[in-house]
């Protein structure tokens, strides 16, 4: 026997549709939104669409924008000399957090993927390859995903830039720091081994 309203039901539809949000989640925010004001259900509303409306994609490295560049390539203080190529916009919201790169970013919007049937064609390489045409780049940091496909991507991009005469390099994989190398599966420890770098 139906609990919910119909009107309830669909909007846990919409709310499990959401990653990371199972149907218990889904039922602590809508009891959540039951009890909060209508001004705030408003304001959230709201947000969605201008959120929806107003987002779009980076002209030149293809992060999340209001404009047509982002905030990060419109910084004169970035060293535009140096770009870090990562799969998507939450990628740079990460790298940032950490706070000590200061170059740019070509976010490619997605990873190679042939199970999922995605090639170099489905992801914003061009891009990349244009502005490295230009001549303004010295060097490309590879910072793709750990797994499958952001090695896939990563080889692949590598022996598409090397010819070009720009300096590749790609992000330290391995241990975390303040865990114990006891604890670190083979593979992790092997890419450690590998990302060694002289001290």
């Amino acid at each position: 026997m139906a609990t919910y309203t119909a009107s309830i039901e669909k909007l846990l539809d919409c709310l499990i549709r959401l990653p990371g949000i199972g149907r218990r989640s889904a039922e602590r925010i809508v009891a959540h939104l039951l009890g909060a004001s209508k001004d705030e259900v408003r304001v959230l509303s709201e947000s969605l669409n201008k959120v929806k409306e107003s987002v779009r994609f980076c002209r030149i490295c293809n992060n999340l924008s209001e404009e047509d560049t982002c905030v990060i390539c419109q910084d004169l203080r970035r060293q535009k000399d140096i770009v870090c190529v990562v799969e998507k916009p939450g990628d740079v919201t990460a790298i940032e957090k950490a706070g000590n790169f200061q170059g740019v970013y070509h976010v490619l919007l997605g990873s190679i993927s042939p199970l999922e049937g995605k090639g170099p064609s489905d992801l914003k390489i061009e891009g990349l390859l244009q502005r490295i045409k230009q001549g303004s780049i010295k060097e490309v940091i590879i910072a793709t995903d750990a797994d499958t496909e952001g090695e896939t991507t990563s080889i692949y991009l590598t022996k598409l830039l090397k010819p070009l005469g720009v300096q590749v390099s790609r992000i330290g994989l391995g241990i975390p720091v303040g865990s114990n190398l006891e604890y670190a599966d083979s593979t992790t420890l092997s890419k450690s081994l590998e990302s060694r770098r002289t001290i």
